[in-house]
């Protein structure tokens, strides 16, 4: 398709995690091409046996796709191994989702939340991401050559140090708001739900906005409140960033200051796509109150 890179996308033999890597891809601006699959994507070498990477070689033989997508989170190792093997760049499941929450960024504040995850993504394969290169370039490993293992590590450092401190300053004004709306009185409700359940589509209809609501994923990265009318009483409504399954810690932890929206609310309204098969409703339910 115009405009988007082609993928071969591994990922497990289940319907709902086939369907939500498809949806990551596309929302990262991947068309793929084909889909291969596998019960198992944590080997120790190429993240699928040996006999399932040389079934993908040869489907990326034949068909030439851009990129692999592997709905699984790879150690750098395990991405060199792969690609070296299949002579193709490889973006694993984390580096995926942070793609897309660099396409959907779009005020300062998500920017640097953005910037701070791919920083400790990057940061846990630093120095073997050094050493690999160094031993021979692969796709996605390339540009490190000039770099010593410990000054690439300890830059990053550096820069994870100076965005902290940017997001602090983001926190305080945040809270300022907080303390604002909290003196009016009046109570807060804050969407929560899947990404892509529908939460911004409820907001806009209340609210009367047009915020972008859009097909792919993540669309909302960033909080947004606006007073509405209840039974003729004022209630503050929050529309706040949607979650996905396996999603790591450390970038919920980057989008802390987001989310602690829904810690002070005085209700946290669920929303669920009821058009979801039933064993994924349930499944992603699960996950969100956990």
């Amino acid at each position: 398709m115009a405009g988007q890179r082609t993928a071969v996308l591994i990922t497990y033999p289940l319907e709902q995690a086939s369907r939500e890597a498809i949806s990551l891809a596309d929302s990262a601006g991947y068309h793929v091409i084909r889909v291969v699959t596998h019960h198992e994507l944590t080997r120790s070498k190429f993240g699928i046996g040996k006999g399932k990477a040389d079934q993908v070689k040869a489907v990326v033989e034949q068909l030439r796709p851009d990129v692999i997508i592997f709905d699984e989170v790879l150690k750098s190792r395990q991405v060199y191994n792969l690609a070296r093997l299949c002579k193709v760049e490889i973006v694993d499941r984390e580096r995926l989702i942070l793609e897309i929450f660099e396409r959907r960024a779009s005020t300062a504040e998500s920017r640097i939340q953005i910037k701070l995850a791919q920083l400790r993504y990057e940061l846990t394969r630093a120095r073997d991401k050094v050493k690999l290169a160094r031993a021979g370039e692969q796709p996605g490993f390339f540009g490190l050559g000039k770099y010593e293992a410990d000054v690439y590590y300890l830059d990053i450092r550096r820069h994870i140090v100076i965005l902290k401190k940017k997001l602090e300053k983001e926190e305080k004004r945040r809270q300022l708001h907080r303390n604002q709306r909290a003196r009016s009185g009046l109570p807060t409700v804050s969407l929560a739900g899947y990404t892509s359940a529908g939460k911004t589509t409820l907001f806009n209809t209340l609210t009367g906005e047009a915020k972008d609501t859009g097909q792919g994923l993540f669309t909302t990265l960033s909080t947004a409140t606006r007073a509405i009318q209840v039974d003729g009483d004022k209630v503050l409504l929050n529309d706040t960033v949607g979650f996905v399954s396996k999603l790591p810690a450390y970038m919920i932890d980057a989008f802390k200051s987001t989310l602690d929206e829904l810690r002070y609310a005085n209700l946290i309204l669920l929303v669920i796509d009821i058009s979801e098969p039933l064993d994924g409703l349930e499944k992603n339910t699960q996950a969100l109150l956990m």
